[in-house]
């Protein structure tokens, strides 16, 4: 199927006021495992533009907190919300992330692409394996992980790596997917100690 940049969730997202299209896969999983909740405080990984971001806002409300960490400026400014521009790797981030006990960390970080399937796989998978030490690390018993990952031969040990954390591990596709895609995301419910 030929790549159509302005789809309907693109367009849908556009009159609706998110940043990005990526809103409803994250909207989706939260709408089929009922994830988030008023009060939450959320670790958001790879936010910009943003969009991930927003909806973390509409659904922890005034009384949650968000930490949205990317490379890029976010551009999104709330009370109740710290946006970080910083690499995923610094240890300055491990000494935020300690002032809290998180709810859940969240990823929607992507490799920058070079085309060979291969490699972005595998640069996928780093950014998987950084996201799911940080949950491991930072979230409070009983909380959840959430990581894109471009499908590839590390998903089984990706997805075994998080049943050492959590009690449930799914591999979940939302309908906003692009057809052809081979984006897929990890979900990890109920940390345990």
């Amino acid at each position: 199927m030929k790549y159509q940049p302005h789809d309907f969730h693109f367009r849908r997202a556009k009159s609706e006021g998110y940043l990005a299209r990526s809103v409803y896969k994250l909207q989706a999983i939260d709408q089929k495992y009922r994830l988030f909740h008023r009060g939450m405080k959320v670790v958001d990984l790879g936010a910009a533009p943003g969009s991930w971001t927003q909806y973390l806002l509409e659904k922890v409300g005034p009384e949650g907190f968000i930490l949205a960490v990317d490379l890029q400026t976010i551009r999104l400014s709330r009370p109740n919300l710290q946006t970080i521009q910083m690499d995923v790797w610094s240890p300055e981030l491990e000494s935020l992330l300690q002032e809290k006990l998180w709810d859940a960390v969240i990823s929607d970080m992507a490799p920058s692409t070079t085309g060979s399937r291969p490699t972005d796989q595998s640069r996928s998978a780093l950014l998987v394996e950084r996201s799911l030490f940080l949950a491991q690390r930072f979230t409070r018993r009983g909380g959840f992980w959430i990581a894109k990952l471009l499908e590839g031969p590390e998903l089984q040990r990706l997805r075994q790596a998080a049943q050492q954390t959590f009690e449930t591990v799914h591999i979940v596709r939302p309908p906003a997917t692009r057809k052809g895609s081979t984006e897929c995301f990890l979900l990890g419910l109920k940390k345990r100690l």
